[in-house]
């Protein structure tokens, strides 16, 4: 029987071990991230003694994500870890070790389920030599690319060192997801939880434009990245950005002189925007052949009916396909016939 609906790929879910080693007791020192499995189907992450999140067993369980897939109607999730597990503030070491239990688990599944999963690395990026020969392992466990943050500690993405990581992901034909994490102002907006709804897409803004400015995505053409969140605040803020840049070139284009619109359509970005009309919005801007759909699965800040914005954007039925999967495939170099 031929199929009738376009295949479904969510590019920006998360995923955990059920459990993994004590990692005070491993390392020597705290701050990382551990669950609490205290009552059946949920558990507390819990950063030492204090809460950091409630899950439920969509997080660790690939039986439960696949059956919630297919109520929605999605074939294929792509993994990555929740980016607090980045570590990037621990000994490169240890960020490089906990990398490893973390990126062999994805690794896991998709060889187990290989028509329902596609993995991404996390990588020790505070070393950039730990982290290309963990991205290099990643490959060759088959993991399709890696999942980064949006900085790493003190470096912006313009960073030499993280030049370094990205110049490889282009060699080794490595798909690369951009995350915001560890979010700026954070301590200076406490209430309201402004760290997600304000600092997030604020973080994903720096970051793409950091990579515009300082050249990388000039010198790395081939490069194949794609943003969360819908590129968080750039798409909104792209007329300042380009206006910043022509009016103060003496700040703004000391590393690059090409044009930051120039990029637009260089880059993925997720469909994860909430607003049908932002939606149409960054499809626009960046073409409807680098949009993706994207839902931060399993939490509740994602989008809970995935697939739901896109089909009701009123795009045409090509234009639909792209987003549910076809450029999902493109960005990570992998074949649909192999998902069918």
């Amino acid at each position: 029987m031929s199929r009738t609906q376009p295949l479904t790929v969510d590019i920006h879910t998360h995923i955990l071990p059920r459990t993994w080693p004590d990692l005070r007791e491993r390392y020597g020192y705290g701050g990382f991230i551990r669950l609490e499995h205290h009552k059946p189907c949920c558990a507390r992450m819990m950063m030492d003694e204090k809460f950091f999140r409630e899950v439920e067993e969509n997080a660790w369980d690939a039986e439960v994500r696949m059956h919630e897939c297919d109520r929605h109607q999605v074939d294929v999730q792509v993994l990555s870890t929740v980016p607090v597990m980045f570590s990037y503030w621990a000994k490169p070491e240890h960020a490089h070790d906990l990398a490893q239990i973390l990126n062999d688990h994805i690794a896991g599944v998709v060889q187990k389920y290989p028509k329902r999963f596609v993995g991404l690395g996390t990588l020790p990026m505070q070393s950039p030599d730990l982290a290309i020969r963990e991205l290099e392992r990643c490959l060759d466990i088959g993991l399709a690319g890696v999942q980064i943050g949006t900085h790493i500690n003190e470096w912006n993405l313009d960073a030499p060192e993280v030049f370094e990581v990205l110049q490889a992901a282009e060699t080794l034909g490595a798909a690369v997801f951009v995350h915001p994490w560890d979010m700026m102002g954070k301590d200076q907006m406490p209430k309201y939880w402004l760290p997600w709804l304000v600092g997030m897409p604020a973080e994903t803004a720096r970051a793409i434009t950091s990579l515009i400015f300082s050249g990388t995505l000039e010198r790395l053409p081939n490069l194949r990245l794609a943003f969360a969140h819908g590129g968080g605040s750039f798409p909104a803020t792209i007329g300042r950005i380009e206006h910043g840049f022509k009016v103060r070139p003496d700040l703004c284009a000391v590393d690059n002189d090409v044009n930051p619109r120039a990029y637009l359509g260089r880059f993925y970005l997720d469909s994860l925007v909430h607003d049908k009309t932002m939606l149409q919005y960054i499809v626009n801007l960046v073409g409807r052949d680098k949009v993706a759909l994207g839902t931060d699965y399993p939490f509740p800040l994602g989008e809970l009916e995935p697939g739901k914005l896109i089909k009701s954007a009123g795009f045409d039925a090509a234009t639909e396909a792209k987003l549910l999967g076809e450029n999902a495939m493109q960005w990570l170099g992998l074949d649909k016939a192999a998902f069918l």
